[in-house]
């Protein structure tokens, strides 16, 4: 499966990023399978860095390697995936232990219901009928570094 990478700058080697809070799985290393999606967001980071480039990493994924690692898929949005991330988001020490967590992304607009759940201002229940209503994008976490060697830099390329 061929997989992508937004950034300001080229990532031919991935890590994953420690310094960031508030991310829907937790530390990682982040893609998509949506091209657009990685465009987008690769807009979105040299915007917010203030970078000359706009770059999209590309990757290969050998998804049938991934027997001996621990893998959750949320096919859909749901309770246990609005859970993980509200625990990701609100709680700098969480560890869900898993290698690598694939689901829909929790981006502004949706990122905005989930704010409503942590302030107590909807239900989670009416969260997810709320979600079900928007186009939600997916990603997919890479969360460990014997993940990482699952995926392999294809070529990059920049966002005009």
């Amino acid at each position: 499966m061929i997989i992508y990478h937004g950034s300001d700058v080229e990532v031919k080697k991935p890590k994953i990023i420690k310094s960031e809070k508030g991310r829907d799985f937790g530390c990682a290393f982040y893609l998509t399978p949506i091209k657009e999606q990685a465009e987008r967001m690769a807009k979105r980071k040299q915007r917010m860095n203030k970078s000359a480039s706009a770059i999209v990493s590309v990757f290969e994924f050998n998804e049938k390697e991934t027997n001996n690692l621990k893998y959750k898929l949320f096919k859909n949005p749901d309770l246990e995936w609005l859970d993980m991330i509200i625990e990701c988001r609100t709680n700098p020490s969480f560890i869900h232990g898993y290698d690598i967590v694939e689901g829909k992304i929790a981006d502004d607009s949706v990122g905005e219901t989930i704010l409503f759940v942590i302030d107590g201002v909807i239900k989670k229940e009416d969260a997810i009928e709320r979600l079900k209503f928007q186009k939600i994008n997916s990603q997919i976490a890479f969360c460990s570094d014997v993940s990482l060697k699952l995926i392999k830099f294809k070529n990059s390329y920049e966002v005009k």
